[in-house]
C-alpha cells in the first residue's frame, strides 16, 4: 500500500526526464502507473466487497509513536479506483492537449503530485497521515493552478487556492 502512494510522488520526480526522453509518448507512458495502480485497486475489491477492509502501518517516526497508517475500506476504495482511474486518463489526455507546450515534463509532475497526495488522503488512517497528504494536496494544487505563471489571473487564482486549502488544513488540524 505505502508503494502504491509513494510510486506516484517517485514518477512525479522522473516526469520531466521522461518526458523530455520520449516527447510525444511521454503521455502514455506516465499514464502506466496510474493504470496499474487502478489495477491493483481492483484487485483488492475481493477483499473488501463484503464489508471487510485491510490496515497496512509502517513506523513514520517510532520515537514518538507515529505511523504512516493506511485503510482500505469500501469509500476509500471507490475513491482510489477514481483517483487512479480518471488520473490515468488526464495524464495520457494532456499528453496530447498540451502536445508541444514547453513545459509539459513539469505539468506532469504537478499531475501525478497532486494524484499521489490526493489517494494519501483517501487512504490515510490516521491525522498525522490525513494533515501531511493534506498539504500536499494543497501544494501541488497550487502549482497545477498557477501552471500559465506567465498570466496574472493563474498566479491570483493560485494564491487563493493556496490560502484556501491552507486555512483548511489548520482547521483540520485544529
Amino acid at each position: 500500500m505505502l508503494w502504491a502512494v509513494l510510486s506516484g510522488f517517485i514518477l512525479a520526480i522522473a516526469a520531466p526526464a521522461m518526458h523530455r526522453a520520449l516527447g510525444r509518448a511521454s503521455g502514455l507512458a506516465l499514464g502506466l502507473l496510474p493504470a496499474c495502480l487502478f489495477i491493483y485497486f481492483l484487485a483488492e475489491l475481493a477483499a473488501i466487497q463484503g464489508g471487510g477492509q485491510r490496515v497496512v502501518s509502517h513506523g513514520w517516526v517510532p520515537s514518538l509513536g507515529v505511523e504512516l497508517s493506511f485503510l482500505v475500506d469500501g469509500l476509500s476504495l471507490l475513491f482510489a479506483l477514481m483517483i487512479t482511474g480518471i488520473g490515468a486518463l488526464v495524464v495520457v489526455y494532456s499528453g496530447r492537449y498540451l502536445a508541444g507546450h514547453r513545459h509539459l515534463g513539469r505539468f506532469y509532475a504537478y499531475l501525478l503530485m497532486f494524484m499521489a497526495s490526493m489517494l494519501g488522503i483517501v487512504l490515510a488512517n490516521n491525522i498525522i497521515s490525513l494533515f501531511v497528504f493534506w498539504e500536499l494536496t494543497s501544494l501541488s494544487s497550487y502549482l497545477l493552478i498557477g501552471f500559465n505563471h506567465d498570466e496574472q489571473r493563474s498566479r491570483r487564482a493560485a494564491r487563493m487556492a493556496l490560502l484556501v486549502t491552507g486555512l483548511g488544513g489548520l482547521a483540520l488540524m485544529a
